[in-house]
């Protein structure tokens, strides 16, 4: 088998990492605007009581009588009825909790009994489909090869949402495998559930692999919602959807129960229609865990409330660094988007430096992908072995025959090339592995967002998420032109992303990244511009990008 360069790497919609690659040979030309008939919906949604409904304003309507539990959930199982298998089939539900009517009634007694758990209590939230629910629904990464089996235990951040009295209303699709399975893959895509649709516009990728979560929550399935990330698969979905996305600093957040890329990188994170409801749920997320030893430092990280740094609402005092060498220059609408936005933030009292390019910006990609590839096959074998013999694969090595035995519906669109890379790994003793891990560490943290940091007095750097939403390709796969999202991923730094405009109609979203433990920065930050541009609007569920938007 011919190994993957690390251009094949880059295309990887679940890494989102194609930033990497600098300017395209169409940066600097402006977009053209031929004349073309303004796409109507194909099937236009019926006015939805609950659309764009805040956290807060979810628990002021169940504390007033407005809504009981029960309503939500009755609501929200509606909306995902009418809109993910009929028309516009947007297709990121794979399965919803036959329990969640019993969960939500039993919540509405415990309210009317005197007991408020808190903002979740009686919420319906998305849960993405490789994170373990030990409930009647099944966890699978949306993969065949575990089609079928329930996991015997929550993931910690399940018993968190329980604990804080959520609903898990429903397992999300996603690319599968987190999508380390083929750099010709198409993001939103799996074998369970098939090709998820960006609601903005039915023919556009909804970017992965939290899709199911992003646009789940951008379609109004539910108010938030819980993704992962190795590289890009909170961020780049959330941005490509027009929602936030934060993907916390690694530790913050509990690994436990959900199936893994690779335990230097991964983390879950919250998904929500604004800063504020990302802020709540991530408080409710956090916290150490006995089952991931990475979490200990979380004892003391973790604030009684992150909503807390929001009410300043102003960056007054905070130095932003743009990171424009590698980050600016392959797609003009986008960047055009990202320069309003740092007018908008000196508007408000922000200092920007501008540039303060980020040192070593893609020197450890080859390391990263080395890194990746040795710990996906250790760390899957280890989940696998964990969930009991109802589980008829045990290795990766079984993953790749299940996958060649059933290529038909595995298998229809592309291959599983990176796993055959995986596969062929030794331990993580190997010296390999240890100067990949140690490169990484130094060239991203150490020498890279630290020095960044250091030498400018910034308190984050900002930068655009990413191009807008491409046309889904199933024949040759995604078609990144840039992202932002791999510094962070590979510090194990935290990285908040916050809609920043439009792009012929599609979502366009600014991230902001700084040193590990600075979510209340971020959050701050990005809750100050979310408020002074909102940028956000609800999918309209065109077929196609409207040319003269």
């Amino acid at each position: 088998m011919t190994e993957l360069s690390r251009r094949e790497f880059l295309g990887l919609a679940a890494l989102g990492a194609a930033a990497f690659g600098g300017a395209s040979p169409a940066a600097g030309a402006r977009e053209p605007r031929p004349a073309a008939p303004r796409p109507r919906p194909q099937a236009p949604p019926a006015p939805f009581e609950l659309e764009e409904v805040t956290l807060t304003e979810l628990q002021d309507g169940l504390r007033s009588g407005r809504w009981s539990s029960r309503d939500l959930v009755v609501a929200y199982l509606g909306r995902i009825a009418a809109l993910d298998r009929e028309e516009p089939a947007l297709r990121h539900v794979l399965e919803t909790n036959p329990d969640a009517l019993a969960l939500a009634e039993v919540l509405d007694r415990e309210r009317r009994a005197g007991r408020d758990r808190g903002p979740l209590h009686g919420i319906p939230v998305l849960v993405k489909d490789n994170i373990d629910t030990a409930d009647q629904m099944t966890t699978t990464a949306g993969s065949l090869a575990l089609e079928g089996s329930r996991a015997p235990r929550d993931a910690f951040v399940v018993e968190r949402l329980r604990a804080a009295g959520a609903v898990i209303l429903a397992k999300t699709n996603l690319s599968e495998w987190a999508n380390f399975r083929s750099p010709r893959s198409s993001s939103g895509w799996s074998s369970r559930g098939g090709q998820g649709r960006n609601p903005y516009a039915l023919d556009r990728n909804p970017c992965g692999s939290s899709s199911g979560s992003a646009a789940g929550v951008s379609a109004n399935y539910a108010p938030v919602a819980v993704g992962t990330e190795t590289d890009g698969s909170i961020t780049c979905p959330a941005a490509a959807n027009g929602i936030v996305g934060l993907k916390p600093t690694l530790g913050l957040v509990s690994r436990a129960g959900i199936i893994p890329i690779a335990h230097s990188q991964d983390t879950a994170g919250p998904m929500a229609r604004t800063v504020t409801d990302a802020a709540i749920l991530l408080g409710v997320l956090a916290g150490p865990d006995p089952r991931d030893p990475a979490t200990r430092a979380a004892a003391t990280r973790v604030p009684p409330d992150y909503t807390r740094f929001l009410q300043a609402g102003s960056p007054a005092g905070i130095r932003l660094g743009v990171a424009r060498r590698r980050f600016f220059g392959y797609h003009d609408g986008t960047d055009r988007l990202i320069e309003a936005a740092i007018g908008v933030l000196r508007d408000l009292g922000a200092t920007v430096i501008d540039p303060a390019d980020l040192p070593h910006a893609g020197e450890y990609d080859d390391a990263e992908f080395e890194v990746l590839l040795y710990e996906f096959k250790t760390d899957l074998e280890a989940y696998l072995a964990s969930r009991g013999p109802e589980v008829p694969v045990k290795t990766l090595g079984d993953v790749i025959e299940f996958n060649r035995r059933h290529r038909d519906r595995v298998m229809p669109y592309f291959g599983q090339e990176i796993m055959l890379q995986a596969v062929s790994k030794g331990p993580l003793t190997s010296p390999e592995y240890r100067r990949a891990l140690a490169t990484c560490r130094r060239l991203s943290r150490t020498l890279g967002i630290d020095a960044g940091l250091a030498r400018h007095r910034l308190d984050a750097f900002l930068a655009p998420t990413g191009n807008p939403a491409w046309p889904t390709d199933l024949v040759n796969g995604d078609h990144f032109t840039g992202s932002a999202t791999t510094p962070a991923a590979v510090a194990g730094y935290p990285h908040i992303t916050v809609p920043a405009g439009f792009v012929f109609g599609l979502p366009v979203g600014i991230s902001f990244f700084g040193p590990a433990w600075s979510e209340p920065r971020l959050l701050r930050i990005a809750y100050a511009y979310e408020q002074a541009t909102r940028h956000r609007r609800p999918p309209q569920f065109l077929p196609t990008i409207r040319l003269d938007a």
